[in-house]
């Protein structure tokens, strides 16, 4: 699979205070990267060197094995965290106005924002000005003017702030679907369980180096132990004292019980005791969210795990 976007060795200061350091990842084409981490982590600024808002001070940025300094404009969309749409502009005219600064065709513009607006249910809008959207619909349009143009890498930096549910999945299906059509996707967000639906890969970072690096499914396998969840009448005490139970957490009947690192789920199922009453039972593995917490908060679940790469 072909290397669209190539990040080596990133660092970034200000007034000597280092933001990223060592940054390294790669994002292929057709695939759906995700650049993961806590409130000042450094995935803007890692963005922001990116998109050469910034220069970084060491490392390198490749689109294509091209310096970021060469990237042809036209092949990348760029939907801000910050809606950046002017206010007193129609809509239809802010698109085409968008299209026209990566030198897209006006007519095939017009023609593909019509559709794009009738898919995400503004149908109609195109004539209202930006400033009477409200903060959902703008971040239609804001995505749309990301897409427009047919970029081969497309960064997305908080694409469902401000969506409802609904919308959160026509966002989740077209994001899906330009990445099967080749698109380079990298994609910032803390909403976890969206991530874990969508992402072939993710690069997770903490005050600005790397933590985590692969596939979500390799990530899980490494870093995420199994739980149980059991609906029943039990005693912490009993449910305590399951063999390779590393903790558990009980509300009335229903106990989750987190589990060492490497036990066999089919074997230790064999193994519960007979008293232990069980009305339901679940398990699987923690979610991205509880790994994301677990870093975001130092309480130090990586700190035995080596290094895990794509």
């Amino acid at each position: 699979m072909e290397t669209m976007l190539t990040v080596e060795g990133l660092g970034k200061s200000f007034k000597d205070k280092k933001i990223v350091s060592n940054i390294s990842f790669e994002v292929k084409k057709g695939e759906i990267m995700a650049l993961l981490g806590p409130n000042g982590a450094g995935k803007s600024t890692t963005i922001r060197n990116i998109m050469g808002i910034l220069y970084p001070d060491e490392g390198t940025i490749a689109f294509r094995n091209r310096s970021t300094k060469d990237i042809p404009r036209d092949k990348i969309g760029y939907l801000p965290e910050e809606r950046g749409l002017y206010k007193n502009v129609k809509v239809m005219d802010i698109l085409l106005y968008l299209a026209d600064l990566k030198d897209y065709p006006l007519d095939l513009a017009k023609e593909r924002a019509l559709e794009y607006l009738k898919k995400f249910g503004l149908e109609g809008k195109d004539k209202v000005s930006v400033e009477e959207l409200s903060k959902g619909t703008g971040q239609k349009v804001q995505f749309i003017a990301s897409i427009l143009h047919e970029p081969e890498l497309l960064i997305l930096d908080e694409p469902f702030s401000g969506l409802d549910p609904v919308s959160q999945e026509l966002f989740k299906e077209e994001i899906r679907s330009l990445a099967k059509k080749g698109t380079a996707i990298l994609l910032s967000s803390h909403q976890m369980n969206l991530v874990e639906e969508m992402a072939d890969r993710l690069f997770l970072i903490h005050r600005g180096t790397k933590v985590i690096y692969g596939t979500l499914s390799d990530v899980k396998k490494e870093y995420a132990n199994f739980k149980c969840t059991i609906n029943g009448s039990n005693s912490r005490s009993l449910l305590e004292n399951l063999p390779e139970v590393e903790r558990v957490e009980q509300n009335g009947a229903t106990a989750v019980l987190y589990l060492t690192k490497h036990v066999q789920p089919a074997v230790w199922l064999k193994n519960l005791p007979d008293e232990l009453d069980i009305q339901e039972l679940s398990i699987d593995r923690i979610s991205l969210h509880e790994i994301f917490i677990d870093i975001a908060t130092d309480k130090n679940l990586l700190k035995e795990v080596g290094e895990l790469h794509a």
